[in-house]
């Protein structure tokens, strides 16, 4: 079996096509893969790391506004797939799998044409730009979220869920709690903006600090590196509250979420996943400044079925952040309502699903 993956931009593409690419190796040791992204996206970090053959083309992605850029990335469009193509006849995948980004555009769309079976991946409930050109080309067409199956051709999409969420199911969530420092005794909630973090929230927690300080649970508050010294400064001038831990950024996260009772975060698709597969529940804050909005409709399908409770950013105050804190994790019964409505809709074996579409389609195309 040989595969070649492409996504890149964000770890929300980066990591679901990482978590698949070791769902199938664990199934099948034979297997062979090809992750190709771009030179300067994270990709190119991320993946040689996890000791998987990398290769880069040169792409950019579409301005949603006119401008002259748009011409110089259908050139850029041109070339990427031709130089897909010629990556693809040297190495011979047997299906191309695409995670979202930009440079899964040319790479997917030369699969196409070349005859290769393919499948994208879609982890929001609003697919992006490439997602929607690409969904006309591909065999099959997986999501994360029922909403997104209405912009996709019905025959194509298959519900798989996130492969990060499989991953996650399976942590040890003392082994979190104590490699953070939190306590294993009292409740825990997580607070965090995203890799970077996110300046609202952190403007919040830092104004809820002294309140928080005489509350009966604990918080793991993750600033993001570049905010990290400035709330470390502002925690000390009021004496650095016991039941707050406070860091930059943490490695190990899948694992720190399977020990937390609480979650308090973004509504990115794969941070979505992740808690669901857990059966977590979340106050969201979803991001105002991604394309089409699409944290919001994310966050919101999660509050439809009672799993989460939405905050929009312009709501955000240390009160409002309080409140909905105390509202869920000092009510045993509304904890444990919402524990059971997130658990309902994760797909903790997303990844499972995911390999069997593949082998599904290769198969199909052997006969």
């Amino acid at each position: 079996m040989r595969i070649v993956v492409s996504g890149g931009g964000t770890g929300g593409h980066i990591y679901p096509a990482l978590a698949l690419i070791r769902e199938i190796y664990k199934k099948n040791k034979n297997a062979s893969f090809l992750y190709i992204g771009t030179k300067n996206g994270l990709e190119s970090n991320i993946v040689p790391r996890e000791n998987i053959s990398f290769q880069s083309i040169h792409i950019t992605g579409f301005k949603r506004k006119f401008t002259l850029d748009n011409f110089k990335t259908i050139f850029r469009f041109i070339k990427g797939v031709r130089d897909s193509k010629r990556i693809l006849k040297d190495f011979k995948p047997d299906i191309v799998i695409g995670t979202g980004g930009y440079v899964c555009g040319p790479v997917v769309y030369a699969a196409s044409k070349l005859g290769i079976p393919t499948i994208i991946h879609e982890q929001n409930s609003i697919p992006g730009l490439t997602n929607k050109f690409l969904s006309r080309y591909v065999n099959k067409i997986a999501i994360c979220f029922p909403e997104a199956k209405e912009f996709f051709p019905k025959e194509k999409v298959v519900f798989t869920g996130n492969p990060r969420a499989s991953e996650v199911a399976e942590k040890d969530g003392i082994k979190g709690r104590l490699s953070v420092g939190l306590s294993t005794v009292m409740p825990a909630v997580l607070i965090f903006g995203g890799s970077r973090g996110a300046r609202p929230i952190n403007e919040a927690v830092v104004k809820s600090l002294s309140e928080l300080a005489g509350k009966p649970y604990q918080v793991l508050y993750v600033t993001g590196d570049i905010h990290y010294e400035d709330v470390k400064k502002e925690a000390e001038l009021i004496g650095s509250p016991k039941n707050v831990i406070i860091k930059p950024f943490i490695h190990n996260m899948p694992e720190v979420l399977a020990g937390v009772d609480l979650v308090v975060s973004r509504a990115g698709a794969t941070t979505l996943a992740e808690i669901t597969s857990l059966g977590i529940p979340s106050i969201l804050i979803p991001s105002p400044y991604v394309t089409n909005n699409h944290q919001e409709k994310n966050a919101k399908s999660l509050s439809e079925h009672g799993a989460a409770h939405v905050l929009l950013e312009k709501d955000l105050t240390s009160i409002s952040l309080i409140s909905n804190i105390d509202r869920i994790l000092l009510n045993k019964e509304t904890l444990k309502d919402m524990k059971e409505k997130s658990l309902k809709i994760g797909v903790p074996d997303a990844a499972e699903r995911f390999y069997k579409l593949v082998c599904e389609l290769i198969r199909e195309n052997q006969r």
